[in-house]
């Protein structure tokens, strides 16, 4: 009954947990990667007056003609771009599946760092490609050196995502640099998917956009605005890419939701800088918790740590820590290893602690 790619995937780990988080009455829940702050009232009220607007219908394929050019401005004068090509899309995760299917053939080899966003790996397992894996333990820093020895006649990919879902690394611009005349040398096609680019906690973000001519930039609302279950993004490329994505979009998404649309635009007028020092103050209080009794790189972006598990057993601590009712997720869910796990630092200050208490109690009882 199932078509043969289904078993190419299973379940999310991370949803598995979030499903169990429904089934506990008062879980410490560290498990999922979205703010904890509400979306801003000026998008929420700009959405709403959509609706009431009659604002309901499909909208062009690309996105809103007010989206696209407030995007395609904000390129313009972040990185120098000059009329770019924008397609607005169903969340940075609707985007990877249009760029994967627009760019990557069976067989065809898509580089990615280990560890990597769960969705990396199934997404072009499901399209046919074949994940090639690059370690990155222990710093989690991705670098040409670690890349060049993989690079095949079938590589056709390069994934960056910077800053980093699971470990919070943080490229630098010279690294970004690197790896892209590294990239230019075997004209490969770099997907960056910088959605968290907002979340950098010891330095301005470095992009890959407007450095190299086959630089796919993926960005979204999710996480910046607190619009996770808004699902909006957009791409922004080589022409020729972006017209591709468009045209299975139509085909597909058909288009982002046309009152999200309205509130995505209203955001982007907004300054986030409070929001992201508060996840700067609980990155720091949660690594000091933790530092004394995990194996732990400190993070500089997104919300997210990767300790290594104690003895490296991370399905073992993680099952401990679920029975004690601190929700976290294995590191196998985002590698190809099985020795670290995530959590997200993403609840409120007094949950950190009690969570952190408990994760050092059981790490100091496994040792």
């Amino acid at each position: 009954m199932l078509a043969d790619r289904m078993k190419l995937i299973d379940a999310s780990g991370i949803r598995k947990v979030f499903d169990l988080a429904a089934r506990i009455k008062n879980p410490i829940n560290l498990s999922i990667g979205q703010p904890d702050f509400d979306v801003p009232d000026v998008a929420k009220d700009a959405a709403i007056r959509a609706i009431r607007d009659g604002h309901n219908k499909y909208t062009q394929t690309q996105g809103t003609g007010e989206l696209c050019r407030r995007v395609a401005d904000d390129l313009k004068a972040r990185f120098g771009l000059v009329d770019p090509p924008v397609l607005v899309t169903s969340g940075v995760s609707g985007g990877l599946l249009l760029a994967l299917m627009a760019t990557v053939n069976p067989g065809d080899e898509v580089l990615i760092a280990d560890p990597y966003f769960v969705m990396y790996k199934h997404l072009t397992r499901v399209i046919g490609g074949k994940p090639v894996f690059i370690d990155t333990y222990p710093d989690f820093h991705l670098t040409a050196d670690r890349i060049r020895p993989h690079i095949t006649e079938r590589t056709r990919l390069l994934m960056l995502n910077s800053p980093c879902n699971p470990s919070g690394a943080v490229m630098t611009q010279q690294e970004i640099d690197d790896i892209l005349a590294l990239a230019a040398q075997h004209d490969l096609l770099v997907l960056s998917d910088e959605i968290y680019d907002a979340f950098c906690y010891d330095g301005p973000h470095a992009s890959a956009c407007g450095r190299y001519d086959k630089v796919l930039l993926l960005k979204g609302f999710s996480k910046t605005y607190g619009m996770t279950g808004w699902r909006l993004g957009y791409a922004t490329g080589p022409a020729q890419v972006i017209q591709a994505m468009t045209m299975l979009q139509q085909y597909t998404f058909v288009c982002a939701p046309s009152m999200v649309q309205a509130g995505g635009l209203a955001a982007m007028d907004l300054g986030m800088e409070e929001e992201v020092a508060g996840f700067a103050e609980r990155r720091d209080l949660m690594y000091d918790a933790l530092k004394d009794d995990f194996e732990i790189v400190r993070p500089s972006g997104a919300f997210y740590m990767f300790p290594k598990a104690p003895g490296g057993r991370a399905e073992e601590f993680v099952a401990e820590a679920i029975k004690n009712e601190v929700l976290i997720i294995p590191g196998n869910v985002f590698s190809e290893r099985a020795t670290h796990f995530r959590l997200c630092y993403t609840v409120d200050r007094d949950q950190l602690l009690r969570g952190a208490e408990i994760l050092c109690r059981l790490a100091r009882q496994m040792r």
